[in-house]
């Protein structure tokens, strides 16, 4: 998808572009959902969409969904939505250090914002709060 059609398709879901002067072939676009406070980080290779970058919204009780094979990714807490992405075949390789990916489908998760969302007992946060899809394929966290 080019700039301008991937921006199209983000407006059409309430997201407008931070800069609307992004040129014809922008590295990243940065967009914006005001109400939810939900980011997309639009990137691109050569004019072509390569990847999103979904930030959690920061309104709780924001009529925001991102879904994952029919599962809230920012709803549903990390662990039960990695378990429940197993179950369902996918392979998840696991972090310690809070950035999981699921290789098959070239998306990685994290959880290590320090913006204020819902934390557990111990302080963790229970829901990740950064979604990125990829089209490059990569092998673990690291690429390796």
């Amino acid at each position: 998808m080019s700039a301008d059609e991937t921006v199209r398709a983000a407006r059409e879901l309430g997201f407008a572009p931070s800069d609307p002067d992004y040129g014809d072939a922008p590295g990243q676009v940065l967009c914006e959902h005001v109400e939810s406070q939900t980011e997309l980080n639009l990137g691109f290779t050569k004019g072509a969409l390569t990847d999103v970058h979904v930030y959690r919204f920061r309104v709780e009780h924001a009529d925001v969904a991102v879904v994952l094979d029919g599962l809230d990714v920012f709803r549903t807490p990390g662990e039960e939505l990695l378990e429940r992405l197993e179950e369902r075949g996918h392979t998840v390789e696991r972090n310690d250090d809070g950035v999981d990916t699921l290789p098959d489908l070239r998306v990685i998760l994290s959880n290590e914002s320090s913006l204020d969302h819902p934390m557990d007992e111990e302080g963790d946060p229970i829901h990740f709060d950064y979604a990125l899809v990829t089209s490059v394929d990569f092998r673990g966290p690291r690429g390796d």
